[in-house]
């Protein structure tokens, strides 16, 4: 293990869902603890009874150290760090059954996240997955994580960005209509996203030179205007507009053979207009171990790729590769950015 290891936050999410599962199977895998200081935020009753229903003897025999600061983090393999946001009554909330009171513990366990990021008691925090609609019943009227996590950080420049080793995807529109798309596009808001993209490849990411593609929005990239003109009155004056600052990025260019390049490592990252369009080509490739990233935060967030996924909560079988992979890009971050300037966390 490296001497200096981050500590790393991770919310529990919905505890109906799959996130107490699968943060006790990802915890029961050694290497996480090699670059960082695992630390849960959620409900001793319910990581407990994730731990007792584990299928992996390894898992089984996981202990729990409750703590009630960071300062108290252990980071021993084998020992779940938990810091108690919640206690639920024993039963309260079973598997694929959400409830207003889980929906509250999920909801405060992201609050406390935040709070230890922004006073630098953990380096960053990891997200398991909600459920939007007890979020709204907890009070908070916000489409998803990043939203919410934009407005309790006054992050007004912000960006969501799915990764995997072959694919790193942002989204100039996130959660809406497609229908809507073209209404919400503009040059600024593309070129924010180019910039916002090529300054965390830069900081958090540690890449000096930074190749960046820029989709266009309609097939061929509009084919010189008989397919739409969204690419010479919107997309191209953005490109050419972040050019002019530095950035090596290329645009617009056709969706279809744009996501092939940048798989076989042309670009280190592709700019997409709007969400499925950037997704589809991200899960074909990272189905299981994409990592959800919110760019252009004062703090790091990282989150796994999927849902609560109430249909399997509770059986044992939710694949923990996407919530491994965003512990240790969280780490890689926390180190990248303390590295590179100097506010940066160093738990």
């Amino acid at each position: 293990m490296i001497t200096h290891r981050p500590i790393i936050g991770i919310t529990m999410g919905d505890p109906a869902g799959v996130g107490p599962e699968i943060i006790v199977a990802a915890l029961a895998d050694e290497t996480v603890y090699r670059n960082c200081r695992p630390l849960v935020l959620g409900d001793p009753g319910i990581l407990e009874h994730a731990v007792a229903m584990a299928p992996l003897r390894d898992a089984r025999e996981m202990s729990l150290n409750v703590i009630e600061h960071p300062f108290g983090v252990s980071g021993r393999p084998n020992t779940m760090d938990l810091m108690p946001i919640s206690g639920l009554k024993p039963g309260s909330v079973r598997p694929g059954r959400p409830t207003p009171n889980g929906g509250k513990a999920m909801v405060d366990a992201v609050f406390k996240a935040v709070s230890l990021a922004q006073e630098g008691a953990i380096a960053a925090m990891v997200t398991c997955p909600i459920s939007k609609t007890l979020m709204h019943r907890a009070g908070c009227r916000f489409d998803g994580h990043t939203e919410l996590l934009a407005h309790l950080t006054g992050a007004t420049d912000y960006v969501m960005m799915l990764a995997g080793e072959r694919l790193r995807v942002a989204l100039v529109t996130i959660h809406c209509a497609l229908a809507d798309v073209p209404r919400i596009l503009n040059s600024d808001r593309v070129k924010r996203t180019i910039m916002v993209t090529e300054a965390a490849l830069r900081c958090d990411f540690g890449l000096e030179a930074p190749r960046l593609a820029v989709a266009a929005l309609n097939p061929h990239a509009g084919e010189s205007g008989c397919f739409g003109s969204e690419e010479t009155t919107i997309i191209a004056p953005a490109v050419e507009a972040a050019r002019k600052t530095g950035a090596r990025v290329d645009g617009p260019l056709p969706a279809d053979t744009l996501f092939y390049k940048a798989a076989s490592g042309q670009y280190d990252a592709v700019i997409a207009m709007y969400h499925d369009q950037g997704l589809i080509p991200l899960k074909l490739l990272h189905f299981s171990d994409g990592v959800n990233i919110t760019l252009g935060l004062p703090i790091i967030r990282t989150s796994v790729d999927h849902g609560t996924a109430y249909d399997i909560a509770g059986q044992g079988v939710a694949d923990p590769s996407s919530l491994k992979n965003a512990i240790k890009m969280a780490s890689k971050l926390a180190e990248n950015r303390r590295k590179n300037t100097p506010q940066g966390v160093s738990n």
